[in-house]
């Protein structure tokens, strides 16, 4: 049991640190919020980069305004696409901003630059199935006011920004107490099958046509001028100036007809954003870039590589801190009560918001909080995955009988050798059941991972629910399932070797 501990710790080390696959430098990083028109942008702006750099980074659907411009400011992603109404009332909220030059001002001391707008204005609006607005006489948000049964749902992001519903209530006085988050996709399926009767909409989706959707008019003028813009780094500007001067091929030239055609091949045509991006810089200014063909069978191989990376450097750290704290455990049943409670409060925690609130001690230790191999992704999923390890291996211990302690004190055994010789082999079968839980729980959760841009079998599921496509839903969902099945498998085949003979459950009495 001993050789074989040491060599399972020595192989758990080696595996933890060998990357999976040799990634080369990236030397542009960029990144798109979680709504398509913000990833077509995003891979434009990606193709635009290959002409004058061969390491490009595309982190799609990373999220929200705040969680893109965290990133910006930490160096997790060099540019992305924003809009400046969002800038002057939810990023730079209370500044006095009347134009584009004091937005470029105040954002200079970020070390952040703007390009000038790309062409297009993309404000919210709220939608309406054309039928009840018309049944209803509703054709502005004024007209919202008469009635208060109606059942509003807005995406996460607008129900909390200054510039989305506490503002637009308090400016027209909307009586409405039904009002709740939903995510945006879902919000317009919702609304066609008629179980809600408003929602938030940009201007330039092509879901309101697709659907019918009737835009009630701004009639009191609530929502800015949403122009969209490249955010980027200064120092960009100096890494790499032949891309940055190429943002003239895009600023003023995308018009808002061009950006909803592309919005709607996408959403509603099935062709993917690299394929749209690249069709619309060839036909827009000759511009030949490479959109190679995405096999299903390749998507999967690469979110499996994904996946299996976060799982092998949250998964292996867990099971060697979560051991040794278990034992300390059944040690010391003072200290063994504040470390359950500890690994047990993490547990209760939903996982968004333990991403979130782990991002701000990441991005100041100068780690990487979003994309491939963020920190904060592998961090959230060690620590989701201690408490299975932690409790079954004090709960092994401490479950031994006092006949084979005592056996063991009367032959003279020291505690050290009574640990490694006598109670860890006996213990062995509940400490794997507890490894093999925390390995499901952690690929599980390693979905959510793909939510700040980590990759793996999330983003395929994202990416689904983005594009209503049940295929790509099944794209991560089944191989994760299996994924899954196979570590649970695989554990109970370790148990052959690493259990003693005698303890096995399969044993017959």
């Amino acid at each position: 049991m001993s050789i074989r501990g040491v060599i399972v710790g020595v192989g758990f080390l080696l595996l933890a640190c060998l990357p999976l696959s040799c990634r080369p430098p990236v030397e542009i990083v960029i990144g798109s919020k979680k709504f398509t028109e913000s990833v077509v942008l995003g891979e434009i702006i990606a193709q635009l980069a290959q002409s004058s750099s061969d390491a490009v980074q595309h982190h799609r659907e990373l999220g929200g305004t705040r969680l893109l411009f965290n990133a910006l400011r930490h160096g997790d992603i060099d540019i992305y696409p924003e809009y400046t109404g969002t800038i002057a009332q939810e990023i730079l909220a209370g500044k006095r901003l009347p134009d584009d030059q004091a937005i470029h001002a105040a954002l200079q001391p970020l070390g952040i630059r703007i390009s000038q707008p790309l062409g297009f204005n993309n404000t919210y609006a709220l939608a309406m199935q054309k039928e009840t607005a018309q049944r209803l006489g509703i054709t502005t948000i004024s007209d919202l006011t008469a009635h208060p049964q109606l059942r509003f749902r807005f995406s996460h992001e607008f129900i909390d920004r200054a510039d989305g519903w506490p503002g637009l209530r308090q400016r027209y006085g909307l009586p409405q107490r039904e009002v709740k988050g939903m995510d945006h996709d879902l919000a317009y399926r919702q609304l066609s099958a008629g179980t809600i009767d408003v929602i938030d909409a940009y201007t330039t989706d092509a879901k309101i046509s697709f659907y019918d959707l009737q835009l009630l008019q701004d009639d009191r003028q609530h929502f800015p001028r949403y122009d969209a813009v490249l955010l980027y780094r200064t120092d960009l500007a100096d890494r790499q100036p032949a891309f940055v001067a190429s943002f003239g091929k895009l600023t003023g030239h995308i018009h808002e007809e061009a950006i909803r055609s592309l919005n709607a091949r996408t959403e509603l045509g099935g062709e993917t954003e690299t394929q749209v991006a690249a069709d619309f810089l060839k036909t827009t200014w000759g511009l030949v870039t490479e959109a190679p063909p995405d096999s299903v069978a390749a998507r999967i191989g690469r979110h499996t590589a994904e996946h299996l990376d976060l799982v092998r450097q949250s998964l292996i750290p867990a099971i060697l801190v979560a051991i040794p704290l278990g034992i300390w455990a059944a040690v010391k049943p003072a200290a063994g009560q504040v470390i359950l409670f500890a690994v047990g409060v993490v547990q209760t925690i939903p996982a968004l918001a333990l991403l979130v609130m782990l991002m701000t001690p990441v991005n100041l230790l100068g780690l990487q909080s979003v994309g491939g191999g963020s920190i904060t992704a592998i961090v959230a999923l060690f620590l989701y995955s201690l408490l299975p390890i932690v409790r079954n291996t004090a709960t092994g211990l401490r479950d031994i009988s006092p006949p084979v302690r005592e056996s063991a004190i009367a032959l003279g055994l020291p505690a050290t050798a009574r640990l490694r010789l006598i109670e860890l082999p006996l213990a062995s079968p509940t400490i794997l059941a507890g490894v093999k839980t925390a390995a499901v729980i952690n690929i599980g959760f390693a979905t959510l991972g793909a939510l700040i841009g980590a990759g793996g079998y999330g983003q395929p599921i994202l990416s689904g629910i983005r594009l209503h496509s049940t295929s790509l839903i099944l794209q991560g969902a089944i191989p994760a399932a299996l994924l899954a099945l196979l570590a649970q498998g695989g554990f109970e085949l370790a148990e052959r070797w690493l259990i003693p003979k005698g303890l096995r459950l399969d044993q017959p009495s």
